[in-house]
């Protein structure tokens, strides 16, 4: 016997829509088996031992053959859902798996709503929230950073940590509800200090927890990578060189980027979502200001700042001016300043001389500064790439601690839960150092088990597993 829980069967096409070797289908629920064994023609599936593989035929109930199929069998709880699961290879084109499926629905059998699996697999104890999240970050990774760090989740490093933070509180909160149980006998089961230290200790690793989060950000989602100039600075050309592909358009005519314009890129492992944006500068079209309008507002939300200073034109204390305003602008947002078109470069555009301006936007009077570029391209003859692509991770990665083996916090809902877990353990450490008693220590310490529990999946509402099941794609 197990604790199973054995819903009503469901099923969905589990491998992408489109012409292909193979499909697979799943099938799961407490009569999968049963249903599937009705419309397949080949050992009598219920007879099937699991873990089994079986060669048969699909068929309509007119007897209609519709694809030469494999049918793998998992019998409760050994399967991804804990239930009974039968899971049909059929080939892979776009009619004939669609008509496997509806031959399967019409035994009976309801199609899986998104993430309806790994939700089950959750509600049977398979998993783990935070692991059954992680399956998710796995299916949508586009770098090998994010499949590392789906993984670390997916094995329940997270998990562990959370179920340790949660335990140490369960005892500090037995021991202090059980004074209040003989309050009027004046006894003392937890020793104060003790506690003290356990919750200080504990508020010190959460917050090393919450510390690594913005660059779980980055590895699970993406650098931000905005670059931003003045037109015909090589912000497509750029673009376009890194990505390997005309993603761009590229022509001598100043203005021609209108539009913000999208493309991923990954650098050892490392996702950059790069944007080129509309060349910075006045003008009367209405639809080239719309673009330098959203170039600006792209520079606000980005995670690294390139911009781009054509060499092939002198150097103005105008465009000074504005690298300054840029670099002050940006604040702890890392920034890269790159001279391009090193090829076309004249004597007077690098290293410039420019009188009462500071290149962090401070002015000075009877001063000279120089703007120094972090680096000097020439993305047509792909000098200097290399090094940029390094210095881009580099600067993205800035003062944050990371290597293949660091547990990362890559979910916001994760680091939510945490913060709020953090700020009760502050209050129960407030109410200590207060001497106030038992009852409203234990207030705080519920809480902080609550918020922690909902990372793991052992306190949940019904709203929490809709929001988190439904961004998982159908068949998962």
């Amino acid at each position: 016997m197990n604790n199973i829980s054995q819903h009503p069967s469901i099923a969905a096409i589990a491998t992408p829509i489109g012409e292909g070797g193979l499909a697979v289908i799943r099938v799961s629920g407490k009569d999968a088996i049963q249903k599937v064994r009705d419309c397949f023609r080949g050992k009598n599936l219920e007879e099937a031992g699991s873990h089994t593989v079986h060669f048969g035929r699909i068929v309509k109930k007119d007897g209609r053959v519709v694809d030469e199929v494999l049918a793998t069998v998992f019998r409760s709880p050994k399967s991804y859902t804990g239930e009974d699961t039968v899971e049909i290879s059929c080939h892979g084109g776009v009619l004939v798996t669609q008509t496997v499926l509806e031959t399967i629905l019409e035994m009976g059998i309801r199609s899986a709503e998104p993430g309806e699996f790994t939700q089950r697999a959750f509600l049977n104890g398979k998993l783990e929230l935070s692991q059954a999240e992680a399956v998710a970050d796995l299916i949508h990774a586009k770098s090998m950073k994010a499949v590392d760090a789906a993984h670390q989740q997916l094995e329940g490093r997270l998990g562990e940590h959370i179920r340790t933070f949660r335990q140490q509180i369960i005892d500090a909160t037995a021991m202090v509800e059980l004074e209040l149980d003989f309050i009027e006998e004046d006894v003392e089961f937890a020793n104060k200090e003790q506690l003290r230290e356990l919750l200080i200790s504990l508020n010190r690793e959460i917050a090393g927890l919450l510390d690594t989060y913005e660059t779980g950000r980055l590895v699970k989602d993406g650098v931000k990578t905005v670059f931003i100039g003045r037109p015909n600075a090589g912000k497509s050309t750029l673009l376009n060189t890194l990505v390997g592909t005309d993603r761009a358009i590229v022509t001598h005519i100043a203005g021609t980027t209108r539009d913000t314009i999208d493309a991923d890129w990954s650098y050892e492992g490392l996702l950059f979502k790069l944007i080129d944006t509309a060349g910075l500068r006045e003008t009367d079209d209405l639809i080239e200001a719309e673009g330098v309008k959203r170039s600006q507002k792209a520079f606000e939300s980005a995670d690294l700042v390139v911009y781009l200073k054509d060499l092939s034109r002198p150097l103005v204390e105008a465009e000074c001016a504005e690298i300054a305003g840029f670099q002050k602008r940006v604040g702890e947002t890392p920034f890269l300043l790159v001279g391009t078109k090193l090829d076309l470069r004249t004597p007077d555009s690098g290293e410039d001389i420019v009188n009462h301006l500071d290149v962090h936007g401070i002015s000075h009077q009877k001063t000279n500064e120089r703007i120094r570029f972090d680096l000097k391209i020439s993305a047509l003859k792909g000098e200097n790439i290399g090094a940029l692509k390094k210095a881009m991770k580099q600067r993205a990665l800035d003062n944050k601690d990371y290597d293949a083996s660091s547990l990362l916090v890559t979910s916001s809902r994760h680091r939510d839960a945490l913060q709020k877990a953090r700020i009760n353990i502050k209050h129960a450490i407030s109410a200590l150092d207060q001497g106030l008693t038992g009852d409203f220590l234990s207030i705080d310490l519920r809480a902080a088990l609550k918020e922690l529990g909902t990372i793991t999946g052992e306190i949940t509402t019904e709203d929490l597993l809709d929001s988190i099941f439904s961004r998982f794609c159908i068949g998962k």
